[in-house]
């Protein structure tokens, strides 16, 4: 059988893809030192669970040289729903439905601006500059700033190899002192707009962060800055890898391709498989706060779990043919947006992005499909599964 990974030659660490299954579904790794949860009832349960899985990571990793307040992805309760809360408002069904018309708006834009008619390149024509744009309005800062975020963020995510509490190499040092300085770019860059929010108000995300209180206090700048930085980055790099992920699945599969571009309805059911079978985010850091069985193993307290939530969603124990691209499979519990308290805010928004671009793609690109002779490039990173370009060809010749 040969998968996508084997056509496209993805890092070598994403087994998942290439059919293969762990023997245990949790197991001790001690050359990094992690546990790894491979297991979808065991991820399930980590991810459930918070009292018991810390989402406070940074507790047991070397020094970090940047503030973690605020940052959403490292809290538990309760200060996790508060902060939460801050922002739910934006995320609501409705608020999401009314966004419609302007990704749609958006997506004829960009594609009005490709060049060659002949082909287009998916990542830089439309899946990066479209969920960037719109989180960038929703947040209040300039969408045309995207090429800064885009190179801050590229280069947060170049590291290839897996991180280690073990063997802390002198190149696993160098990627997070550039990932760092990445991150310290984006902080100062929201940070003036925060400033200048406190100045002159406006109907904007930002300004209401700005404004926020939580227990009678407003929140300190990195707090908002922490927190605008993780809306910014995982509000647009989950579209991005959701939508070129799930071309390469359709390409990959020409009969559902077919099916797809004859029936649009369809296509939510495409993307949620395409989540299962291509998980974007590949794997969640969380922290044991006491000892623990999991997965028939004892994981003391202190311990950092990997839940690889990419391969739990190729379990066979809950998952029929997991590795079979299906988007006709119901119930489809897949773990690609998370699960529990950290589920991804902006999923609705996600999705909806994803099913808005994909079906006008498909008017307007009805023969769209790989270049054979330029294949696409992936994120390096062994915890993160998206292209970073994919060459697409348009043409019926």
């Amino acid at each position: 059988m040969t998968t996508i990974a084997d056509t496209w030659g993805l890092h070598e660490g994403h087994f998942w893809l290439r059919g293969r299954h762990p023997d245990q579904p949790v197991s001790f790794d001690a050359a990094t030192g992690m546990w790894n949860v491979f297991g979808h009832p065991e991820a399930l349960r980590v991810l459930g669970d918070p009292k018991t899985f810390s989402s406070d990571t940074a507790r047991v990793l070397p020094s970090m040289e940047m503030s973690s307040e605020g940052m959403l992805t490292q809290m538990d309760p309760p200060a996790h729903g508060k902060l939460r809360k801050l922002v739910s408002h934006a995320f609501t069904p409705k608020v999401v439905a009314d966004l419609e018309p302007r990704i749609a708006e958006l997506t004829h834009e960009l594609l009005d601006e490709v060049a060659d008619p002949d082909r287009l390149e998916l990542v830089t024509d439309l899946a990066y500059p479209l969920p960037v744009i719109v989180i960038a309005e929703l947040l209040g800062v300039p969408g045309s700033d995207r090429h800064l975020f885009k190179q801050w963020v590229d280069r947060m995510f170049e590291n290839t190899q897996q991180f280690s509490l073990v063997n802390q190499s002198d190149e696993q040092e160098r990627s997070f002192t550039v990932a760092m300085e990445q991150f310290r770019h984006l902080a100062d860059y929201i940070g003036e707009h925060a400033d200048d929010r406190r100045r002159h108000p406006r109907a904007d995300l930002l300004t209401k962060l700005v404004e926020a209180e939580v227990d009678g206090e407003r929140l300190t700048q990195a707090e908002v800055v922490n927190f605008a930085n993780i809306l910014l980055v995982a509000g647009h790099i989950t579209t991005t890898m959701l939508l070129g992920n799930t071309v390469l699945c359709l390409d990959a599969h020409p009969e559902q391709f077919a099916r797809t571009r004859e029936d649009r309805s369809t296509i939510p059911a495409v993307i949620e498989e395409s989540l299962r079978f291509f998980s974007p985010f590949a794997a969640l850091g969380r922290v044991t706060n006491v000892d623990v069985e999991l997965g028939g193993q004892h994981v003391p307290a202190d311990q950092l779990l990997m839940v690889w939530i990419a391969a739990a969603n190729r379990d066979p124990r809950e998952f029929a043919d997991p590795d079979v691209f299906d988007p006709s499979r119901v119930p489809n519990p897949h773990l690609g947006f998370g699960r529990g308290i950290h589920f991804c805010i902006g999923a609705p928004l996600a999705r909806l992005e994803g099913r808005v671009a994909l079906d006008i793609l498909l008017d307007r690109f009805p023969h769209l499909r790989t270049d054979p002779d330029e294949p696409p490039r992936f994120i390096p990173s062994p915890t993160m599964t998206g292209v970073r370009r994919l060459p697409l060809l348009t043409s019926g010749s």
